[in-house]
């Protein structure tokens, strides 16, 4: 009777519910406590905010801003809301009087073009950082088909806007700025964006002010990935020379997955253009769970303990490069000033596919992409690797050095893998899939080290797969 009773009033834990399902959740908790996360835009965020996300106000629908909701009930959300907003300008030490903020955007793409959508008219002309040069899709990003003849539009950005990516050095890595100063007088483009996604060197935000300045633009930074370096005042200023400031919450600032724009508040009235914009032009209702999520995170960033783990973040990075830079290998620009680092593996005669496969392979995770000189994205000359993941699990530089011979050791079995399968990935793959001692021995090193350290979220003596190995499926 009490089993029916629960069924009845939704409280059958999901173990019970979907045994199916529930043994999935509990397969992602092993692999992520035994690997290694070195995916640069990825994070562990806290318990705190996971029972944000997993509470009551995932019921409640909230269209609208706060004290102007289109339905009844939303006395308790608009707190919460009005308390996200509170805190995320104070969090980056922003004059409410100056500066505004929304807090609903579902994640950073939809913020970026919420941003678009209020400020700029269809097929207005944009400038933002080249993909294969670190920028990001929605940066405006389009590739040309020579077989067809005809440019292809990769996101809604260049769908709806006319782009014109400005690039990086091709030798030194950085953005080329009096390259971007010389094209955005031809080419007079609305909004320039500053910000990138695999972008190792901090941003020259005077700079692009002046340039924004001379042709009549706008200025927007895309801080997603180093929205945490930003708010602890270890990175350059953003909020200084920009117009609007976009980001995720949880890159480096360690939040659960959602968006915010920052926006000036002046003549030009962008609080109600960038608001509209969000709603109701693009989105629902708010996922008041994920604000809940942010506000609480949000809080622990104005600490020192999380200023004190961006400064370890910077450091780990910079122990990753320079100790793959002292065994022989090139990391691009030369090493890096934030969160992340790029590896060059065009040096060696491998692609970062392959590479990436390898890690996978051995529970290390990375991505691949392109470094300088690169043309194409499939088949990137290297790889990005971020610190933000394992420094919450308490990893320092020297974790970060061991963790460099552990790539050493698995790039090594790549080019071995390679020398038998010639240049195809998919060669590459079912040879990689072969019973390997060297793989095997690698990844029970992985895992050792890995399991080593503290998890954050969940509690690894809860777990159901508790096998540094994996579970046993």
């Amino acid at each position: 009777m009490l089993l029916v009773q629960q069924k009845f009033t939704g409280l059958t834990p999901l173990a019970d519910h979907d045994p199916e399902l529930c043994d999935l959740i509990e397969q992602e908790k092993s692999r992520q406590w035994r690997s290694l996360e070195l995916i640069a835009s990825e994070n562990f965020t806290s318990r705190a905010v996971m029972e944000c996300l997993g509470s009551c106000l995932t019921n409640k629908y909230s269209e609208g801003l706060p004290h102007a909701r289109y339905y009844g009930g939303n006395e308790i959300v608009d707190q919460i809301e009005v308390l996200c907003q509170q805190r995320a300008l104070e969090a980056y030490g922003l004059n409410p009087e100056e500066w505004g903020v929304n807090v609903q955007p579902y994640s950073g793409s939809p913020a970026n073009f919420a941003v678009y959508t209020a400020l700029l008219r269809p097929h207005d002309r944009i400038m933002g950082l080249d993909l294969p040069s670190g920028g990001h899709l929605t940066h405006g990003f389009y590739t040309y088909s020579k077989t067809e003849g005809t440019r292809k539009a990769v996101s809604a950005t260049s769908v709806y806007f006319e782009s014109l990516p400005y690039r990086v050095n091709q030798e030194t890595g950085i953005v080329d700025y009096d390259e971007l100063e010389k094209t955005a007088a031809l080419f007079k483009p609305a909004l320039i964006i500053a910000g990138g996604s695999a972008y190792p060197r901090d941003w020259d935000y005077e700079k692009f002010r002046a340039i924004a300045d001379s042709n009549g633009s706008l200025l927007m930074m895309d801080m997603a990935h180093i929205s945490g370096i930003v708010a602890t005042g270890e990175c350059n200023n953003p909020f200084e020379y920009c117009d609007v400031v976009t980001t995720t919450t949880h890159k480096s600032l360690r939040g659960p997955r959602a968006g915010i724009i920052f926006f000036r508040k002046d003549a030009r009235n962008f609080e109600a253009r960038i608001n509209q914009a969000v709603f109701p032009a693009l989105q629902g209702g708010p996922h008041e769970h994920q604000i809940a999520g942010v506000a609480t995170q949000l809080k622990e960033v104005m600490t020192p303990e999380f200023k004190q783990y961006i400064q370890q973040v910077k450091k780990n990075a910079s122990a990753l490069a320079d100790k793959l830079t002292s065994m022989g290998y090139k990391i691009a620009t030369g090493g890096t000033e934030n969160h992340l680092v790029l590896w060059d593996l065009k040096p060696q005669k491998i692609t970062g596919s392959k590479f990436e496969k390898t890690c996978d392979a051995v529970n290390i995770t990375l991505n691949k992409n392109c470094v300088p000189g690169d043309r194409s994205a499939v088949t990137p000359g290297g790889v990005r690797i971020g610190a933000p993941a394992l420094t919450t699990r308490k990893m320092v530089e020297a974790d970060f050095e061991k963790i460099a011979e552990f790539l050493v050791r698995a790039l090594n079995i790549s080019l071995a893998i390679q020398v038998k399968s010639g240049p195809k990935l998919k060669d590459f793959v079912a040879i990689l899939n072969e019973e390997n001692a060297d793989v095997e021995a690698l990844r029970a090193e992985v895992n050792a080290f890995a399991t080593s350290f503290p998890m954050p979220g969940f509690d690894p003596s809860s777990m159901k797969y508790t096998d540094p190995n994996g579970p046993s499926l």
